[in-house]
């Protein structure tokens, strides 16, 4: 890639300055050795690059499209809002990128099943999906709540043949989801792989998953140069634990004119337990194995958190992001419930498509940027899912809106 960043961070214990590392129990050391030995002889194998390569031009629809948001930047009036269509991606988002990718991986070391937590249900699918092609056995856990309102990905996972796990513990969520998987795990990591589904967790995962997601972010960067001539002002993404931030930016981080925001989501407000805004309120804590920024309660705990988007609800958020933050290479930005429902009428009705909720909150802070910009600037979107999952919570609890704006 000839990027020097992406060569040299994370460290080799996997640190992104002092966020990173790997805070597990003893039993889970050996196994999460033996994946970060696997992925870097795997990561420069010919034979796993090209069948990756085929997988993603010839299973998941790749590239994804750069698209012009015409009508929405008239509506804006402001800078020129364009769309990377991870929506388009087999499954309906970003996840099967690396998906497909840690599959091969559980092959390459001979494993029975995958296992892994899901939030919105989109990494759910992918890795569903993943193991239904390479003939895997895939459990998906994930917390009540969710399950309820994300009916649809759970009955897709139910038919591509994961067994579905709910989380019924503490606020049955995505945190909880993933304290779930993770006790699965333990009890047999010899024939069992932990899919983790964001830049999140133990080294080596915030570092391969980043990797198989940075597909997004060289993509995009070839796609726009292309359509405009030049590299975008701003680029735009959500974040939760922030695997498809962390895919598009990757890309751009050595570009020093490129702004990068990361859009968390505020969800009701500002007070604790309101919102999942891990970069804006939170503090450097050790939590799901690895040493991040994370919201806390009073007793250093993780605190509740909350968000409509159920793939952003999380208390910490991943190293590289903090890192990234801590060092002023990325911003952060903000989305109430309100601006991304907002959002996720106006690209339904102005462009004519239906935005996952988790997307819909970087689509609404780039049309507060745009704003703020004049013509000649321009702001590239991850547009990391579709929202068909989301369309029965939205119009059951938000009217539809009767007119286009």
């Amino acid at each position: 890639m000839g990027n020097t960043y992406l060569e040299t961070h994370p460290d080799e214990n996997g640190y992104f300055g002092k966020f990173g590392g790997s805070y597990i129990p003893p039993v889970l050391e050996e196994p999460f050795a033996e994946i970060a030995k696997a992925y870097n002889e795997l990561k420069n194998s010919p034979e796993f690059i090209n069948e990756l390569k085929y997988v993603r031009k010839h299973y998941q629809g790749r590239p994804t499209p750069v698209s012009f948001a015409k009508n929405l930047t008239e509506h804006c009036g402001g800078a020129k809002i364009y769309l990377k269509r991870e929506d388009l991606n087999h499954t309906g988002a970003h996840k099967l990128n690396h998906c497909m990718a840690e599959v091969i991986l559980a092959k390459h070391l001979g494993k029975k099943k995958v296992i892994a937590e899901t939030g919105a249900g989109q990494h759910g699918v992918a890795l569903a999906t993943a193991a239904a092609y390479f003939g895997l056995e895939c459990e998906i856990h994930m917390g009540e709540v969710d399950i309820a309102k994300e009916h649809p990905n759970v009955v897709r996972m139910k038919i591509l043949g994961a067994r579905v796990v709910p989380a019924t513990h503490g606020l049955k969520t995505l945190k909880e989801a993933v304290d779930s998987a993770f006790e699965e795990y333990v009890k047999d990591p010899i024939n069992s792989i932990y899919c983790i589904g964001s830049v999140v967790g133990p080294h080596p995962f915030p570092m391969m998953v980043r990797d198989f997601q940075s597909v997004i972010g060289f993509e995009a960067k070839e796609q726009f140069e292309e359509m405009e001539g030049k590299l975008p002002d701003n680029v735009v993404a959500c974040v939760g634990g922030g695997s498809n931030a962390m895919g598009i930016f990757s890309a751009f981080i050595d570009d020093k004119d490129v702004d990068l925001y990361g859009v968390e989501p505020l969800g009701r407000g500002e007070e604790l337990g309101n919102h999942a805004a891990t970069l804006t309120y939170g503090e450097e804590g050790i939590m799901h194995g690895f040493n991040s920024i994370m919201l806390k309660d009073a007793n250093g705990e993780p605190a509740p958190v909350y968000s409509i988007g159920s793939g952003i609800d999380y208390p910490s958020v991943g190293p590289e992001h903090a890192y990234l933050k801590q060092s002023g290479r990325t911003k952060v930005g903000l989305c109430n419930d309100e601006e991304a429902v907002d959002a996720f009428y106006k690209l339904s009705q102005l462009e004519g498509i239906i935005p996952a909720l988790e997307s819909a909150h970087a689509v609404a802070y780039a049309m507060k940027l745009a704003k703020t910009l004049g013509k000649d600037k321009t702001i590239l979107v991850n547009l990391s899912g579709r929202g068909d999952k989301d369309i029965d919570f939205v119009i059951e609890n938000y009217p539809i809106p009767n007119a286009k704006f």
